[in-house]
């Protein structure tokens, strides 16, 4: 019996009986039937309902209940509900199955209308080699790349970082960084390099070639290239493609200052010129120039070149009025001009002012060419001096590690930012920004209205630089209160002590615009009396 229950209670089994079989097992029992007894189906049909009744009383309540007689009617009873509950298995297995194949046809129906789940993207690391005084995550909070992916900005100096390239996995580099005033250990692989600082200088223990050559070999673009970063670690071998300039363009449009090349101290004899400019080695932010007035002095430098134990350079002294300085951020440009005033011959040496001037075709020429050195420069800078002959010489160029200057410092960064978005994009997507139809030209900011025109005074008593420049975008020198239309006597009796403030605005294209009110004239009075200021030590 326990044998045939373990049989009966197995799915599998009931599930293969034929259809129909035992079915008369899951009728339900009548309400005056008694399974307890003994007798057959068909006895009890044939017996009247009196005698069923009598022999379901009291007086067979005895027979009824021994275990001999109960066992088949539960048994019976047992194996019904064993069937009805494989049968009802069956049933939610079959309809749980229908139930999913119609989801899955009704997803395949509408699956192409439903949006799909968003994928969580790595995000990108922007690796910015620079100091501390610039927070470069601010300037990419919040940007993504094609709007897919995010920016995680990992700064430091070239002294804090470590790292260790190959062919295949690409470059990994350990940063020092420090958190709440301890100094923590952080690997990364960068996906992208800004580099903001000089990578290599005559000062001991701050030649980082090493690591720009790492960067390099694990194939990490960067901005500027890590190739142009290389060559820019010596100043005479950037001067040499100055040189293929000046060779190309002539020296009217490419004015480039002379200088001599000496490898190492033996060969620095004499000078064809006094006072010459002395540079030793790798030097630059006015650091290892000397300015040499004659030979005596000339071979006294000689001996500390030799003991440097570096190549050397000899310039021309320039006098100059001003220094100019023409930047290029991608399709930005800016012009500065820098006046000594503690008198120092070097103008970014002691007390300066800072003024930015106009952009002219010959200043975007410069920048310009340039700009195509090494493969190409997406940021750079060209120095130039105008000296008191009237003629501008240019002397340096100047890469990504450029320090930002000016009014419009914060403006350079979120360019810079841009920038690196920009050839982020196109480097790690594939994905083309636009580019701008026409160049970008930050003018200078002044209050006051300006005259498109100059008067024929101050044409002629300008330097022949300033007299090419005026028939670009000539502009008249400012003057406090309303200025008159025409040119008149007291305007031609001022005009040879604004000639310093036209050199100082250089040239403007804005158009005068009705009365100047109070507050703009009380502007360009203060502003002419820095001017006048200014000329009293430049001349």
């Amino acid at each position: 019996m326990n044998y045939l229950r373990r049989r009966l209670s197995d799915s599998s089994f009931v599930a293969n009986l034929p259809n129909g079989y035992m079915m008369d097992l899951q009728r339900p029992t009548p309400p005056g039937s008694s399974t307890s007894s003994p007798a057959s189906p068909a006895t009890e049909r044939r017996q009247p309902p009196s005698t069923l009744g009598q022999g379901s009383g009291p007086g067979s309540g005895s027979g009824s209940g021994s275990g001999s007689t109960s066992s088949p009617g539960s048994f019976l009873s047992s194996f019904s509900s064993v069937v009805k509950s494989a049968q009802m298995a069956q049933n939610v297995a079959a309809a749980a199955h229908a139930k999913s194949a119609a989801m899955a046809a009704e997803g395949a129906q509408t699956g192409s209308s439903q949006p799909p789940k968003p994928v969580v993207r790595k995000p990108k690391v922007l690796l910015v080699v620079d100091d501390q005084h610039t927070d470069w995550a601010k300037y990419f909070r919040g940007k993504k790349l094609n709007g897919e992916y995010e920016i995680r900005v990992e700064q430091a100096e070239f002294s804090e970082i470590n790292l260790a390239s190959n062919v295949n996995s690409g470059c990994t580099v350990d940063a020092q960084v420090n958190k709440g005033g301890t100094k923590a250990v952080r690997s990364f692989k960068p996906d992208f390099v800004l580099i903001r600082q000089h990578a290599y200088s005559m000062i001991p223990g701050e030649d980082f070639r090493n690591l720009v050559i790492g960067l390099h070999f694990g194939g990490v673009p960067s901005i500027n290239s890590l190739y142009s970063i290389y060559n820019f670690c010596s100043k005479p071998w950037v001067f040499s493609q100055m040189i293929k300039l000046y060779h190309s363009l002539g020296p009217e449009k490419f004015p480039l200052n002379e200088q001599a090349f000496y490898p190492n101290h033996t060969q620095m004899v004499t000078s064809p010129s006094f006072p010459v400019v002395v540079k030793m080695g790798h030097a630059h932010a006015g650091m290892g120039k000397i300015k040499i007035e004659n030979q005596q002095d000339f071979q006294d430098i000689i001996s500390v070149v030799a003991l440097a134990g570096t190549y050397a350079t000899t310039e021309p002294y320039v006098q100059s009025k001003y220094d100019i300085r023409i930047q290029k951020i991608g399709s930005n440009y800016k012009a500065y001009m820098r006046t000594s005033i503690s008198g120092n011959w070097k103008a970014n040496t002691g007390s300066a002012m800072l003024e930015q001037i106009a952009m002219t075709d010959r200043y975007r020429q410069w920048v310009d060419s340039c700009a195509e050195m090494f493969g190409g420069l997406d940021i750079c800078a060209v120095k130039a001096v105008h000296g008191k002959d009237g003629n501008d010489y240019i002397i340096e160029v100047m890469d990504s590690s450029m320090p930002l200057i000016g009014e419009h410092v914060e403006e350079d960064k979120q360019l810079i930012a841009e920038l690196v978005l920009n050839k982020m994009a196109q480097v790690l997507l594939g994905v083309s920004t636009p580019q701008p139809s026409s160049v970008k030209t930050t003018q200078p900011r002044r209050g006051g209205h300006r005259s498109a025109s100059a008067s024929p005074s101050q044409s002629a008593h300008g330097s022949p630089q300033r007299a090419r420049s005026a028939t670009t975008s000539p502009s008249q020198a400012f003057q406090p209160g309303p200025i008159p239309a025409s040119s008149g006597p007291g305007a031609q009796k001022q005009s040879p002590q604004l000639n310093k403030s036209q050199s100082l605005t250089n040239t403007f294209t804005e158009t005068l615009r009705g009365n100047v009110t109070e507050d703009e004239a009380k502007a360009e009075t203060i502003r002419s009396l820095r001017q006048s200021f200014a000329s009293l030590f430049s001349d």
